[in-house]
């Protein structure tokens, strides 16, 4: 196990009707004007967000709104949210809804401190400074409501990239199971994908006797497979989402990647399709993720057989390991397409004509100029290339 710092502050309230402490919690951690940043519909419809300034006048505090966040959150809005909050002389942000929400909330923060362009720190520069966040969560699935990282999509080339720092982790998170309950089915299996993603991506390190963190990965997965076809099977089971949406902070704080290496290929990978196609992230991972695991797996045949035998209740072949490590990637894969996802590109409304240029865009997209990515791999041009191919 290598060393490590781990600090996870954040305040959860978990549980029914904790959005009305919003006002209570914003007082607590020194806000005095709110920005609420939010998507659109579905929070005003099911009245969650008249909730929240209803707990935000109620704790007297003054606040503007800026809704239109989109899935894969653009640019343009950020640069909105940061001209608004400088000037309304906002001094928090609270975001109501899910990843792509607080991941543009998480920008904005860092951007209204920084006297540069936001983007910066979406090509490497560490956020040391931001306003402080605060998050109401309405679907489990990117894990930003307790991480230090945000995603944005640059509309300058649709280039998607993300960002890091301790100082954009939320001060508070409000998490009532509740507001996933409205969900789709689709939607839900998209962040149930994302949540196995983010530990998976974990899973796959070069960093020897980690069995402390591979086995609470095995765990949070081993509760997605269980808790999934609940769900699936009645969307309004209280109990199900409540694993799942405590399942996706954990998976993401980095509580369960602290001491390793990690990986973050199919995130990369992935990260292409979504700015292309604007395809949902927890579909566009669905697909990536086989196809980067296969074309990985003789790297380190016995990681991918550990998580096949302890994970997907495969029989470890002890005279062809990768046997078993093949049966573990097929039964992740059969696993998702059971639960609504995408198996190929087609599915995916991907195009094969564009696979070099989204493979030429991932290694040296703007942010990217080394030309490889991967934490398990290194991988080059060529191979991201042929990771796309096996997608067809």
């Amino acid at each position: 196990m290598e060393n490590f710092n781990f600090y996870s502050p954040t305040f959860f309230a978990f549980g029914k009707g904790r959005e009305a402490d919003c006002g209570t919690l914003v007082r607590r951690f020194g806000g005095s004007k709110v920005l609420i940043h939010y998507g659109g519909g579905s929070v005003v419809r099911s009245g969650l967000l008249d909730r929240v300034k209803e707990s935000l006048n109620e704790a007297q505090l003054p606040f503007v709104e800026l809704g239109g966040v989109q899935p894969n959150p653009r640019s343009g809005l950020v640069y909105e949210g940061i001209d608004l909050c400088k000037k309304e002389k906002v001094d928090f942000i609270l975001a109501v809804g899910g990843g792509s929400t607080i991941d543009s909330s998480k920008a904005i923060a860092a951007g209204v401190v920084y006297e540069g362009d936001f983007w910066d720190f979406y090509q490497g520069k560490w956020i040391e400074e931001a306003l402080p966040v605060g998050t109401v969560l309405t679907i489990a699935a990117a894990g930003s409501e307790g991480s230090p990282d945000s995603v944005i999509t640059n509309e300058d080339g649709m280039i998607k990239r993300g960002a890091s720092g301790d100082a954009i982790r939320p001060k508070f998170s409000v998490l009532n199971p509740e507001l996933t309950e409205t969900l789709p089915a689709y939607q839900t299996a998209c962040g149930i994908t994302d949540i196995i993603a983010h530990l998976y991506e974990r899973y796959l390190t070069n960093t020897k006797d980690v069995e402390v963190t591979d086995r609470l990965i095995e765990s949070l997965i081993l509760t997605m497979k269980t808790e999934a076809p609940k769900v699936m099977n009645n969307l309004e089971d209280y109990e199900a989402r409540a694993n799942i949406m405590w399942a996706g902070m954990v998976a993401h704080n980095n509580i369960v990647g602290v001491g390793r290496s990690q990986d973050w290929t199919s995130h990369q990978i992935e990260h292409e399709l979504s700015a292309l196609y604007d395809c949902a992230h927890g579909a566009g991972l669905a697909v990536t993720m086989p196809a980067v695991f296969i074309y990985n797996l003789k790297h380190d045949v016995m990681r991918f057989a550990q998580i096949a035998v302890r994970v997907w209740g495969c029989q470890m072949d002890f005279a062809n390991p990768e046997n078993t490590a093949r049966e573990g990637i097929k039964a992740l894969q059969d696993f998702l397409i059971s639960i609504g996802m995408p198996k190929n590109f087609e599915e995916l409304g991907a195009k094969e004509e564009d696979i070099e240029q989204l493979a030429y865009t991932c290694c040296y997209g703007k942010g990217n100029e080394g030309g490889t990515i991967g934490g398990f791999v290194p991988l080059i041009q060529k191979d991201v290339e042929a990771i796309y191919r096996l997608m067809l």
